[in-house]
């Protein structure tokens, strides 16, 4: 390993040990939630009360990176989330736990683990390029570490949680944010940025106009609160422009919300009341992961060469609504287990596209402000998710609330098909802009929002 990769290394190290943590605790915490209070209405609610601090996180939390700076927020944000996390279980064994508390401890685990996550966002595109690594192999080898996690970490869960108790697999997890913090602490060197300079629109004369230090008292606090504003702005104006940005903003937004209605609700349900065990779980988890795990690794080969509307689209399209109808149609668990794998499949393509148009798209300079608002867009349905389908699954039946949301996910993975802006995929646009110009001339079209 040559020496500029050393950060990268390290980066997607801590990534893939917080990651296999956070998959633990997606079996653990519902299942957690359902055998303490019995009820799917308070498991999609707690789902709610990590989702809405980490989409606001993600949305505002721009214009923090660039003050505090984002390799210093990622190392915070972890070391925080492992202790807000340890709490959990630990208040649990001394018998403290009211409902209350969990849904406190988790919004604030939930709060900043989008923190630290818009944080990594902001490092990773300068760390590849430090490394010389392409960057759409990066993306690509990114998400499958991801992928690589959730086919270790959800499985590992199930077991665990049937030989000891998901409060033990939570605490395993506050012990994964721990570590990934003091990995990027110890391998990914701070950005220095010139002096006198910002990091979102250098030169722009209604930021440096507005850049004034020398107020005393509440004008100070004024005018750093009005620089917030004008930054937060200059990345939700980037994202407007962008002509693509409507539809593929519906399109995650629906498709996050019942990918979390499944994963939060819907797939613990299925867990418990047909199948029966938490291991049913991990194994439905494990074998999407197992399948999108074999796909990254051919997409990873093949990246540069393979049409991105043709991939995306139909992967999106196999990977959605399929599972749903698994869940509320098929008796047989190894047939629901065969769709998941497609599904895992099919769907191995579509993130590592996504996040080389966003890099592709979004110059550096604005990657603090551009990136956290566009997380939080397609993010903002997730909260709903859980939230609906815990309401859904408490008043119908599971089979039915199945179909409702993926009777979602099929029209809208339905609509590039026939909308002609979606052929924009196939024509990603020159890197080389400006910094800014996007609120300063035309933008070209594309994609700027990453899926979950």
């Amino acid at each position: 390993m040559t020496r500029r990769r050393t950060p990268l290394v390290g980066l997607l190290a801590a990534e893939l040990i917080s990651l296999i943590g956070s998959r633990m605790s997606m079996v653990a915490l519902p299942w957690f939630t359902l055998v303490t209070t019995g009820s799917a209405a308070r498991t999609g609610l707690v789902a709610f009360a990590e989702m809405l601090p980490y989409v606001l996180a993600c949305g505002l939390g721009g214009p923090l990176l660039d003050r505090v700076g984002a390799r210093r927020v990622s190392v915070l944000a972890d070391l925080a989330s492992a202790a807000a996390l340890a709490a959990v279980p630990l208040l649990y064994r001394l018998h403290h736990l009211h409902f209350g508390t969990l849904l406190g401890l988790i919004a604030a685990v939930g709060l900043l683990r989008g923190f630290g996550d818009t944080a990594k966002r902001v490092v990773f595109p300068e760390t590849v390029a430090a490394s010389g690594m392409a960057l759409t192999r990066a993306t690509a080898l990114h998400d499958g570490l991801s992928r690589l996690a959730t086919l270790l970490g959800a499985p590992l869960a199930g077991i665990l949680i049937a030989a000891l108790d998901a409060a033990t697999v939570l605490a395993l997890d506050a012990a994964s944010f721990l570590l990934a913090g003091v990995v990027i602490a110890a391998t990914v060197p701070a950005r220095v940025r010139p002096a006198g300079r910002t990091a979102a629109v250098d030169g722009d004369p209604r930021i440096v106009a507005a850049g004034r230090t020398d107020l005393p008292g509440d004008g100070a606090r004024l005018d750093r609160f009005r620089r917030y504003l004008a930054s937060l702005a200059e990345g939700l104006r980037f994202l407007y422009r962008e002509r693509l940005m409507g539809a593929v903003t519906l399109l995650l937004f629906v498709t996050n919300l019942a990918d979390a209605a499944y994963s939060s609700v819907l797939a613990p349900l299925w867990a418990r009341e047909v199948a029966g065990t938490p291991t049913a779980l991990g194994v439905l988890s494990a074998s999407f992961a197992t399948g999108a795990v074999l796909g990254n690794v051919v997409f990873t080969a093949v990246a540069p060469r393979v049409p991105r509307f043709a991939v995306f689209t139909v992967g999106f399209l196999v990977a959605g609504a399929p599972r749903f109808i698994a869940l509320a149609a098929l008796d047989r668990l190894w047939s629901v287990y065969l769709i998941s794998f497609v599904a895992g499949l099919s769907i191995a393509a579509v993130n590592p596209i996504l996040g080389a148009l966003v890099y592709e798209r979004v110059p550096e300079a604005l990657r603090a402000r551009v990136l956290g608002p566009a997380h939080a867009i397609s993010w903002a349905g997730i909260p709903l998710g859980g939230l609906l389908a815990g309401w859904a699954a408490a008043g119908l039946a599971l089979p039915v609330a199945c179909l409702l949301f993926g009777g979602a996910y099929l029209l809208v993975t339905l609509a590039p098909f026939v909308a002609p802006a979606w052929r924009e995929l196939d024509r990603p646009p020159s890197i080389d802009r400006p910094p800014g110009a996007g609120d300063r001339v035309e933008p070209q079209r594309g994609e700027t929002v990453p899926t979950g």
